[in-house]
């Protein structure tokens, strides 16, 4: 492809600012259009960002044959649907995570795009924070010896946005909107090992008034060569984003904080004006950040799948993966439930993750 990778993008509030600045530092990519239901937010983000169209209507957008790949930024139980109708119109899709609400949703936009020839990119940017991306290098060159214990923490005080409390939106809670994270984390850290066994504790300690599903959530996977990967999610952490890693290894091991060890430690008797994401009050200390964005991986992640587009390349992170994802949080939310370790593969036909675990 000679030029420009043309970008289409579907959403209009928080995740999709973050997609359309990261687009914005990608030197092949061109953000033609947007694309949002609710009337006005399609044209605010396009005055926002400067993109020359807004839509109302998925299709209008679809029917621009200058887009080559459509970014989706809508709520979870649209995902599906969104993506085979993009397949159709012979644009690649990327997805942010979750891929979607279940299995059986998986495979269809996994054939569907393979019918299309398009490519489905599943947008997980820890694989691409560069923090994290030299952790596995340091794991990679053997620096830590045999990998033993992996972790992996994501808290804060909850979610922007309505449909990611409403459990029937979003598929469940803390777990299927940021355990889809440390998920893939792990199978990225430790690649040719197959993830055998899942614990899961779940529990709603803050936020019963908001939501059904789990606000707090700690699980244990275990791969086939017995390495085990602990992983924690909050949505009750006060004070801002925390996103921490650790890789233990028989001859070393190593620790890496992508938000706070990144920081300004700043002291306001004031408060900051932004600090970090979902930072909601910055009064006293707070970590305030700089260059968020490039240290979450944003900028690279799409530079990443701008290139597969435009030079025809296997994308790091695919639709495949996504669903491998599901995988696991479908096992965890049964784990939880059942209160026992839940064997992989698992196979269910819930259509969404929660009931397991509210039965």
């Amino acid at each position: 492809m000679d030029k420009k990778v043309g970008i289409g993008l579907v959403g209009s509030q928080f995740i999709s600012s973050i997609h359309a600045d990261a687009l914005g530092r990608v030197a092949d990519a061109e953000i033609l259009a947007v694309m949002s239901p609710t009337e006005g937010n399609a044209k605010n983000f396009a005055e926002k960002f400067n993109i020359p169209n807004h839509f109302t209507e998925l299709d209008q957008m679809l029917s621009m044959p200058e887009i080559d790949m459509v970014v989706i930024g809508a709520p979870n139980y649209l995902h599906c649907e969104i993506t085979l109708k993009i397949a159709k119109a012979g644009k690649h899709v990327v997805v942010e995570k979750p891929l979607c609400m279940n299995l059986k949703e998986a495979d269809l936009m996994i054939d569907a795009c393979k019918q299309a020839n398009v490519k489905l990119m599943y947008a997980e940017e820890l694989c691409f924070a560069p923090k994290y991306v030299r952790m596995k290098a340091l794991l990679d060159e053997g620096a830590l010896g045999k990998p033993v214990l992996f972790k992996q923490s994501e808290k804060h005080d909850g979610p922007h946005a309505d449909h990611f409390w409403d459990v029937e939106r979003s598929g469940g809670g803390v777990t299927m909107d940021m355990g889809c994270h440390a998920i893939q984390f792990f199978r990225w850290l430790h690649p040719e090992k197959a993830i055998k066994s899942v614990y899961a504790q779940m529990m709603t300690s803050v936020h019963a008034d908001k939501t059904k599903g789990e606000d707090n959530a700690i699980i244990i996977l275990e791969f086939e060569d017995g390495v085990v990967a602990m992983m924690e999610e909050s949505w009750t952490k006060l004070g801002g984003m925390d996103d921490k890693a650790e890789i233990h290894g028989s001859e070393g091991v190593a620790y890496a904080d992508l938000l706070q060890g990144s920081s300004i430690q700043t002291y306001s008797n004031k408060g900051v004006g932004y600090a970090v994401e979902k930072a909601g009050n910055t009064i006293g200390w707070s970590y305030t950040m700089y260059e968020e964005s490039w240290n979450y991986g944003f900028p690279q992640e799409f530079e990443h799948f701008v290139d597969c587009v435009k030079n025809d390349k296997q994308p790091l992170v695919t639709g495949e993966d996504g669903k491998a994802v599901l995988e696991v949080i479908f096992a965890a939310y049964e784990s939880a439930g059942s209160g026992k370790k839940v064997e992989l593969p698992f196979k269910t036909e819930v259509d969404k993750p929660y009931k397991l675990w509210k039965k």
